[in-house]
């Protein structure tokens, strides 16, 4: 069989050859190349050369660069447009690619020649990136069994193949549980309430799934989230929210409760035995915040500001809805639904106010061409290159001179074989060899409203602001300028991995950047300042609320990862005990967050979710810089370029921000900006 995936793709930029690419590619393919990397890895250890940083660091760092490609390829699908087939497979190919890494990672021969590189090199000799290149080798080694006897390495082998497969099977029930949910209306009076564009979606979705003369709600956030802002009917939103709130939490096949409780005894026993005492302080050895106490004191120091402002948004929001309509009992699937009203009253503004000003094709138009003010990359729209699903738009990005930079895939609706919410992945890496430049291959995938008959797709402003966030990681792939693609672009430590693509968001609320593209879809007529203000007045409405939120999520990561929980039996209970720290509206029985928590149980931000509130004050302390000499000046442009965007994790994050910034950053600015201080 003639296997696309097993050579250099003839294409484009090599990107990959989509169109000839089939399911029963994938497996053969990473079987072939799993045997082509071993030889790879044979030569390294068989080499009689005395090892040194470039025979045996380097030659290991571009060993199995086409199983890199296949398995991007095969993964990136399983999330981007998936299917049973695919998650079959996904099911084979992840034990097999699980142990192939274990078995570089507990070859002896292989980290006996690391070891001597790292024991006996002179450091000094070797460049910043080198020396972070050899650690980062040494310390995987270390931190995957290497230097643990061959019973131990046969547990950690065991235990990493198993919770490989717990967490598809994870994601898969939360994926399922989100696609099989119809809330199917036959009176238009339950729709009283929704705007035009979320009736027009819900007719359309009915018509998808087989309803005739219905609307459809799906657990989807572009029809999840609009219900549960707009519709009137409250046991309609309630009935939502709990549908929401109960995903793989039903004591049927698809109940998360056993996997997760799995999941953490498992992630635990791994770290013990590398002598750890949980697996928040084995993730946190590798991460800018360096250890739980430091997480947890973090997350303190911001809950000591922001629970009095939750519990203060909330209780106008419980005024208002008492005044409104007399609602005595606040409740979640009211929050929503009455704090939207509270701001349209109190900024005169909403959603339908803004939306059609934020037409999709503009919005994209108006970060690339943010993206050109700031560091002069352009975007051309290149259908020569092969694309996965007809959805997607492809681009070449060129820098000021017209050479080429990255090539750019936009795949931003929702469909069936999506996983939810909005991500950035890339397909390809960036490395240099000699003079060559390999340039990466990046992609966004997004879940916004579709274009309907009648009108084109028009984005919610938070939905602009995820926008520009992804961008913001695709950014950071893309301008990524280092010699070793595990060391290039997003590669860095996980509590900065977030500062690009969350200070990006901040251009979305400066008049300079908004008049570059927010236009009415029919009239062309720009966004009135007027509107702008209020937006800018209106950015840390529920700010207390959205804190706590945030700190909620982050409490329940560190509670499930940074203690002995083996004697856990209940899931509910376990997790009602930290919500009560940070709850500032009654919590709902028969409810859980944790068995559809898949950031910390499919993606990878276990004893991580912090570092979104983390990056919050990198980002505003470095905007503030931004700010402080104009939000497209060239030279500041240049320094987070230089420092950042393109030093990837060349160093340690915090040497770094500090050549950018001038200082380390200052929680208070974040306090400042979300009005808690």
């Amino acid at each position: 069989m003639n296997n696309p995936l097993i050579s250099t793709f003839q294409t484009p930029f090599n990107t990959p050859p989509f169109e000839e690419i089939k399911n029963e590619h994938f497996k053969p393919a990473i079987e072939h190349l799993i045997i082509e990397a071993k030889k790879e890895i044979d030569e390294v250890v068989s080499n009689n050369a005395k090892a040194d940083f470039e025979n045996t660091i380097v030659a290991l760092e571009k060993s199995g660069k086409q199983l890199d490609r296949a398995s991007s390829v095969f993964f990136n699908l399983n999330s981007a447009e998936t299917s049973d087939e695919i998650q079959l497979l996904a099911r084979d190919i992840s034990p097999l690619l699980t142990e192939f890494s274990n078995d570089i990672l507990l070859n002896e021969a292989l980290f006996s020649r690391v070891k001597e590189v790292f024991d006996t090199v002179d450091k000094q000799a070797l460049s910043e990136e080198q020396q972070t290149l050899l650690s980062k080798t040494y310390k995987g080694f270390v931190r995957n069994g290497a230097l643990l006897n061959d019973t131990d390495k046969e547990k950690l082998r065991s235990i990493d193949v198993e919770l490989s497969q717990l967490s598809l099977e994870f994601g898969e029930h939360v994926l399922a549980e989100t696609n099989k949910y119809e809330m199917v209306l036959k009176d238009a009076s339950d729709l009283e309430g929704l705007p035009p564009f979320a009736v027009e979606q819900a007719k359309e979705t009915a018509k998808e799934k087989g309803h005739e003369d219905s609307w459809v709600i799906t657990l989807d956030y572009p029809s999840y989230v609009p219900f549960m802002t707009y519709a009137k009917n409250r046991e309609l939103r309630k009935e939502l929210s709990i549908a929401f709130s109960t995903k793989a939490f039903k004591g049927d096949e698809l109940d998360n409760q056993e996997i997760v409780k799995r999941i953490v005894n498992l992630r635990n026993e791994r770290a013990a035995l590398l002598g750890y005492d949980t697996h928040a302080h084995f993730i946190l050895e590798e991460r800018m915040a360096e250890s739980p106490q430091k997480v947890m004191d973090f997350l303190g120091e911001i809950r000591q500001y922001g629970k009095p402002g939750a519990a203060n948004d909330v209780k106008q929001v419980a005024d208002f809805a008492k005044a409104k309509d007399g609602l005595e009992d606040l409740q979640k699937w009211d929050f929503g639904y009455y704090s939207e009203k509270l701001k349209k009253e109190k900024y005169s503004i909403d959603d339908e106010l803004l939306k059609p000003y934020f037409q999709l094709e503009k919005v994209v138009e108006g970060v690339f061409k943010t993206a050109e003010l700031l560091y002069g990359i352009t975007f051309v729209q290149n259908d020569d290159i092969q694309k996965y699903h007809k959805d997607v738009t492809v681009y070449e990005v060129k820098d000021e001179n017209g050479d080429h930079v990255s090539v750019f895939y936009a795949d931003f609706f929702p469909r069936a074989g999506k996983r939810a919410g909005a991500w950035m992945t890339s397909y390809a890496g960036q490395s240099k060899n000699g003079s060559e430049n390999h340039r990466p291959h990046v992609s966004i995938v997004c879940n916004f409203t579709k274009p309907t008959g009648a009108t084109p797709s028009l984005l919610t402003f938070n939905e602009v602001t995820t926008l520009f966030h992804e961008f913001g990681h695709a950014l950071h792939g893309m301008l990524a300028n280092g010699t070793y693609e595990s060391l290039s672009g997003t590669s860095v430590f996980w509590d900065f991995v977030e500062l690009p693509s969350q200070i990006l968001e901040n251009w979305c609320y400066e008049k300079e950047c908004l008049d570059l593209f927010a236009k009415h879809y029919e009239t062309g007529e720009s966004i009135p300042s007027e509107l702008i203000d209020r937006i800018k007045e209106s950015a840390n409405f529920m700010e207390g609320y959205q804190t706590m939120r945030q700190l909620t999520f982050g409490l329940l990561d560190m509670a499930w990862h940074g203690q002995d929980n083996s004697n856990v039996s209940d899931v509910e209970t376990f997790e009602k005990a930290i919500f009560v720290q940070t709850d500032v509206l009654p919590s709902v029985p028969g409810t859980n967050m944790s068995c559809s928590f898949s950031h910390i149980f499919q993606g990878g931000y276990s004893a991580g979710y912090y570092s979104y509130k983390w990056a919050e004050v990198l980002d505003a302390d470095a905007f503030a810089h931004f700010k402080a000499h104009g939000i497209f000046n060239k030279e500041i442009a240049k320094k987070f370029k230089d420092h950042v965007l393109s030093a990837g994790g060349s160093t340690h994050p915090m040497t770094l921000y500090k050549r950018f910034r001038g200082q380390e950053p200052d929680v208070k600015a974040l306090l400042k900006r979300a009005g808690l201080l």
